[in-house]
């Protein structure tokens, strides 16, 4: 069974950057387009990016825009964000996650399998 696995997460000060990977183990992302999620304490999760299986098209939140970067090795079954300028507002704990066929790439419902989570967290 397919299982995912972020890693890459870590503390940094604002303005830095990290770049986080997500694996597939067990299997490959085959032709899934993959999302990034992440969730702050006390707020709802939410998305960052998504690319499709063949990495040409990408999304971004408009808080990430010009800053975060998603891009995939389908031959390393891997998903990575880069993330640039990093902001304290960036703190959160950061989610690969499988995108089913259809529905939206905003949309967590439309994500079928999710990683456990990495954390970053950006001090001032």
């Amino acid at each position: 069974q397919v299982q995912l696995v972020e890693s890459g997460g870590g503390l940094v000060q604002a303005g830095g950057s990290l770049r986080l990977s997500c694996a597939a183990s067990g299997g490959t992302f085959g032709y899934y387009r993959m999302g990034w999620f992440r969730q702050a304490p006390g707020k709802e999760r939410e998305f960052v990016a998504a690319i499709s299986w063949s990495g040409g098209t990408t999304l971004y939140a408009d808080s990430v825009k010009g800053r975060f970067t998603i891009s995939r090795d389908n031959a390393k079954n891997t998903v990575y964000l880069q993330m640039n300028s990093l902001k304290p507002e960036d703190t959160a704990v950061y989610y690969c996650a499988r995108r089913q066929a259809g529905g939206s790439s905003y949309a967590m419902t439309d994500y079928d399998l999710w990683g456990q989570g990495t954390q970053v967290t950006v001090s001032s």
